[in-house]
């Protein structure tokens, strides 16, 4: 099982947007013994709603706990989405108790198991959201010091194998919260107009972070969900895949019933008996392995385009980490 832990050192602290030096985060988890994909800290973001982010974030928590690993969902979105999607409704206390508290593992006093049947030896645990995190927002705003890494000082000495933070949809000061806790993030976005117009600015504001960060935070790829069987859902995912082609994870996840049903159930892929399902939990699990060996590693150095790719577009070279974690 893994411990998150943080390394404080004036050499190696990163600026913060006040220009007040933030705390540098070091993780130290360990690896998990013949595994590639674990030992991360995986930010799901999209700054547009509806495109399905929570529903990978579930996924992917799920598939990483079949594989015997224990997985902690980090609800940073006050709809709580995250939450209620793992059969978790009535909490004494929740992330908002934990950024307040602004104190190293406030978290662990926040987190509950989840309410799913996980086949496999693995589980999912959950910091739950509520709506008071919807105020939490503004009075982050009013700390000059510390406003970007409550919740890393939060995740201190939680123990886990996998993290996922489901990320609300927006780039506020929740969202900047959760990137600046990962040590990778994943875009989740579906085939369409509106929402394929917004990656390459979350993208761009990733980089931008991590930046802030020295490069601590790496960029996994783009995760298409809800693709569709039209021309114009392929149109788009083509249009994703030209303006990205380093980054677009390939096998998209595609729109199945079986999905929503089990996202309106609260329950996992695999608790359905239906048509669908097994192909469904295919695709994540594929996305699960494509994701593993990625660390998204800029080849000409951060803020430099990329020869060869779409203007403005950074070129990334994935590349297996030694110590087989994404």
């Amino acid at each position: 099982m893994a411990r998150i832990g943080r390394a404080f050192a004036a050499a190696g602290s990163v600026g913060s947007a006040t220009g007040v030096a933030t705390r540098a985060r070091t993780s130290t988890i360990r690896e998990v013994p013949g595994s590639s994909v674990f030992g991360v800290i995986l930010a799901a973001v999209n700054q547009k709603g509806g495109v399905g982010k929570t529903t990978v974030a579930l996924g992917l928590a799920a598939a990483a706990a079949r594989r015997g690993r224990d997985v902690l969902v980090v609800d940073l979105d006050p709809q709580a989405n995250a939450t209620t999607g793992l059969g978790v409704w009535d909490v004494r206390a929740t992330i908002d108790d934990a950024l307040a508290a602004d104190r190293p593992g406030a978290l662990r006093d926040v987190v509950v198991d989840a309410a799913w049947d996980i086949e496999g030896p693995g589980r999912v645990r959950v910091a739950p959201s509520g709506p008071a995190l919807a105020g939490r927002e503004m009075q982050l705003a009013t700390d000059p010091i510390g406003a970007q890494d409550r919740l890393a000082v939060a995740l201190e000495g939680v123990d886990a194998d996998m993290v996922v933070i489901d990320c609300p949809p927006s780039l506020g000061l929740l969202t900047v919260n959760g990137l600046f806790a990962a040590d990778t993030a994943i875009v989740v976005t579906e085939p369409g107009a509106w929402a394929t117009d917004g990656v390459s600015q979350i993208v761009r504001n990733i980089e931008r972070i991590s930046d802030r960060r020295q490069g601590a935070l790496r960029l996994a790829g783009i995760v298409v969900n809800r693709l569709g069987r039209t021309r114009d859902a392929r149109y788009w995912h083509e249009q994703l895949r030209e303006a990205h082609p380093s980054l677009v994870i390939d096998p998209p996840i595609r729109l199945r019933a079986a999905i929503a049903e089990a996202s309106a159930a609260s329950l996992p892929l695999g608790a359905l008996d239906r048509d669908g399902v097994r192909e469904a939990m295919a695709e994540i699990d594929e996305v699960l392995e494509v994701l593993s060996p990625r660390v998204a590693v800029p080849a000409l150095g951060l803020g430099h385009d990329a020869p060869g790719g779409a203007p403005g577009e950074r070129r990334y070279e994935m590349v297996r980490s030694g110590h087989g974690a994404f």
